[in-house]
């Protein structure tokens, strides 16, 4: 049997019945030999032309799919590769013409290309195989490649055709790309830390019968008031106010302003205000008027999520007839007046992951934006501070006092001055450490010979169901005793009692 491209030679591929017999220094002796098989190599005029499941022609590297994959063990090695054999394999149109280096270049076979087989100096224009492997020449495996895996490009060599793999060291991803380059485990969630909790069995229909009884007639019965509000959670409290209505007629917030006073009074009401309704009554109550509460904007906009954010917005031009951002920029100025309305977007970056080599990257921008130059760059500080994530502002933090030995604080406070260094100071302050902050807010508003009620009663109402165990232990921690103790000496009468049922105990 005779194959074109292979003409019978002494010492080559004789012609024989089914099957290569066993030649020095070539394929070792099979049983039936290598017959031609459907896939394989079949004989074609003009050499090994791309069959399926054959080595199809692939530019510049080896295929991927469809090639015989080795076999454990792989081709034996004979020292320097495949030894010359009698007359080789003669220059005859069609075959394979011996060239120096390797393959010759046919159609559909292995041209020397870079990332092929390295070209070495051998019999027939084979690489040299050594260990039962690949040539381990240069561009080879060294010692040989391990049995039983596909032949592949040299180590960093790039592999023609495959998928490019990642790189040792990454480039650094942009700002807002896909998954960053030294991700980190999201914080460990320690459970609900509110104070209030759903009131197990509660009934809208029958918790307004007790307001309406409380309010009814003679006098007003304060503590049925407070037990019912101090054991609801907001989601229970909220709809009181349409279920008032809809038994009785009237209005439960005008029936209560016409029994209650004071911050007692306050407070109830803002009970049964929906989050969203009562921080954007909140910045309406802090821009309004002759003064600002820049701290009131501050802690609001800083320590809300872009949808609680997004809402109060929603809420304000409903309520209030114009945008959030059409009161901010009417009532403050300046770089303060910026880093609001950036804060009041709602756009902050929410994920959870840190990419360590941007952290660094920031840290180094609001070093240069500050303490290493004469002046201070603010918007580069307003573009960080309010655009980021707050997990990776917190890396950036610490990356900033690692690089210049000083808190971000500390040089915000350096650099700046007037409302804009309270305001920064504040978002810093929030992002590190929130209930550490609210803790910190809450001690300002009871220290001194006043109190600021409005500060009290927004931080006791809006933390009651978020945090309030955490700022609880960090005042204690803090201050040296409790917020229970410090709301004790601090307030009196129905109004104590209601904040203390907010606090939710003792420390």
């Amino acid at each position: 049997m005779s194959y074109p491209g292979y003409p019978p030679n002494t010492g080559g591929y004789p012609p024989q019945p089914g099957a290569y017999p066993p030649q020095a220094g070539g394929y070792p002796p099979q049983a039936g030999g290598y017959p031609p098989q459907a896939g394989g190599y079949p004989p074609q005029a003009g050499g090994h032309p791309p069959q399926g499941g054959g080595y199809p022609g692939a530019a510049g590297g080896y295929p991927s799919a469809g090639g015989y994959p080795p076999q454990g063990g792989g081709y034996p090695a004979p020292a320097g590769g495949y030894p010359p054999q009698a007359g080789g394999y003669p220059q005859q149109p069609g075959g394979f013409p011996p060239q120096a280096g390797g393959y010759p270049q046919q159609p559909g076979g292995f041209p020397p290309q870079a990332g092929g087989y390295p070209q070495q100096p051998g019999a027939s224009g084979f690489p040299a195989m050594q260990g039962g492997g690949w040539g381990g020449a240069p561009g080879g495996y060294p010692g040989g490649a391990p049995q039983g895996y596909p032949g592949g490009p040299a180590p960093g060599q790039p592999t023609p055709n495959f998928p490019g793999a990642p790189a040792t060291n990454p480039s650094m991803p942009a700002y807002g790309s896909g998954v960053p380059s030294h991700p980190q485990a999201p914080p460990i969630s320690k459970g609900y830390r509110g104070s209030i909790k759903d009131y197990p069995g509660a009934d809208p229909l029958r918790d307004v019968e007790v307001l309406r009884k409380a309010m009814k007639g003679f006098g007003t019965d304060e503590n049925a008031i407070i037990e019912l509000l101090g054991n609801r959670s907001r989601k229970q409290r909220v709809p009181l106010v349409a279920a008032y209505k809809t038994t009785y007629g009237k209005d439960l917030k005008h029936d209560l302003k016409s029994e209650l006073t004071g911050n007692f009074e306050k407070l109830v009401l803002a009970m049964l205000m929906s989050q969203s309704a009562f921080d954007a009554y909140e910045l309406r109550e802090a821009i309004k008027g002759a003064g600002t509460d820049e701290a009131c904007l501050i802690e609001i906009l800083a320590s809300r999520s872009n949808a609680e954010i997004i809402e109060i917005n929603k809420i304000y031009k409903s309520e209030y007839g114009k945008t959030l951002e059409d009161a901010i920029t009417s009532d403050t100025s300046g770089h303060f007046r910026r880093l609001l309305v950036s804060l009041s977007q709602g756009n902050r970056d929410e994920r959870e992951t840190v990419d360590i080599a941007l952290a660094k990257q920031d840290a180094q921008k609001l070093y240069a934006a500050g303490e290493n130059k004469v002046g201070t760059d603010e918007s580069q500080f307003n573009a960080i501070l309010c655009a980021r994530s707050k997990p990776h502002l917190r890396a950036v933090f610490l990356e900033y006092q690692q690089m210049c030995g000083r808190d971000i604080e500390k040089s915000i406070c350096r650099e700046m001055s007037g409302n804009v260094e309270s305001g920064m100071v504040a978002v810093v302050k929030c992002i590190k450490n929130t209930p550490a902050y609210f803790a910190e807010r809450l001690h300002k508003a009871m220290q001194g010979a006043g109190t600021k009620d409005r500060t009290l009663i927004r931080i006791m109402v809006t933390r009651s169901e978020v945090d309030m165990l955490d700022i609880r232990q960090e005042y204690v921690r803090t201050y040296g005793k409790s917020l229970y103790t410090h709301i004790s000496g601090d307030t009196s009468g129905d109004y104590k009692k209601l904040l203390l049922k907010l606090c939710g105990g003792n420390d």
